[in-house]
């Protein structure tokens, strides 16, 4: 009995020992560092990893995150100097370096990133108001970001923390703004395609103007040629007729009556009533070797 007793109250001492033990032992990884408190009042900065004690029951760890953090802000209206209105979306990295202040200051990263958040986007309507819209997109953001930086890195020591880096990820326009923007530049794009479309009519007009002139002139041109081309050889047919007249008249006659008998006497087209006396048949009254005999003989010239 007394045995038994024993044993169980070593087993006893045994749990008790562990729990003890347990509750005494905790370990840091190597992206942490702690804070030890007893009974709520700091005793010790644990940024070593490893395995740590403490006592138990009395004192309690509370960790830290010893990496480079990064809050994301939310994205928030900027009117410029010039007044021109912006969407800015920015962020900023930082570390806790002073894990006493920081838990005395804010508690928790969650309550951190809040308060940064707010004074991240207060420190940037307050410098890129300062600032025209042209140098918040330009190459001049740059120290713009450096100003908002420093004025941020300022308030948030009082946090226990280093601000490392404050940067615009991405700046638009209000979506009103760039209806706005959109509406003007269509405006300015259709009025400059009316001022070609009028430009090119009017030249088209002058082109056609100038070519419907020049077709004018070389149709009247060429009206000319052909008529005194037209003349002349009428002119010279007319010579030509004449000078066979006055070189031999009957003969003259004779090839000319022919003509006019294959153009008037044409088969199966033409029905002709004449008397045989006509002077038109003359030549068909006769034998034409007499006629021919008749003829004079050609003039030598």
């Amino acid at each position: 009995m007394d045995r038994t007793v024993s044993l169980i109250g070593l087993a006893v001492v045994a749990v008790v020992a562990l729990v003890l033990l347990f509750g005494a032992a905790f370990t840091v990884n190597q992206t942490e560092q702690a804070l030890v408190f007893q009974l709520g009042e700091p005793k010790r900065l644990v940024n070593q990893p490893g395995l740590h004690f403490k006592l138990p029951l009395v004192q309690n760890v509370v960790r830290m995150d010893k990496r480079t953090l990064s809050v994301e802000g939310a994205a928030v209206e900027v009117i410029a100097s010039d007044q021109k209105r912006l969407v800015v979306d920015a962020y900023l990295r930082y570390r806790i370096t002073d894990p006493l202040q920081f838990y005395q200051s804010v508690r928790t990263q969650a309550s951190a990133d809040a308060r940064l958040s707010t004074i991240m986007d207060s420190n940037l309507r307050q410098v890129l108001g300062r600032a025209p819209l042209l140098s918040i997109v330009s190459e001049q953001r740059v120290s713009l970001m450096d100003a908002a930086k420093s004025l941020t890195a300022e308030q948030a020591k009082s946090f226990g923390i280093e601000i490392i880096d404050v940067r615009i990820k991405r700046t638009d326009l209000p979506d009103a703004t760039s209806q706005s923007i959109y509406n003007r530049m269509r405006a300015d794009r259709d009025r400059e395609a009316k001022q070609y479309r009028a430009q090119g009519a009017e030249q088209g007009l002058t082109i056609r103007s100038d070519a419907d002139r020049q077709r004018t002139v070389i149709l009247a041109d060429a009206r000319r040629k052909s008529e005194t081309t037209r003349g002349e050889g009428d002119a010279e047919a007319i010579r030509v007729f004449a000078d066979a007249y006055g070189r031999d008249s009957a003969f003259f006659t004779f090839y000319r009556t022919m003509q006019a008998y294959r153009e008037a006497l044409l088969p199966n087209e033409t029905t002709v009533v004449l008397t045989p006396e006509s002077d038109f048949l003359k030549f068909f009254r006769g034998d034409l070797s007499d006629i021919l005999k008749a003829t004079p003989a050609p003039v030598a010239r």
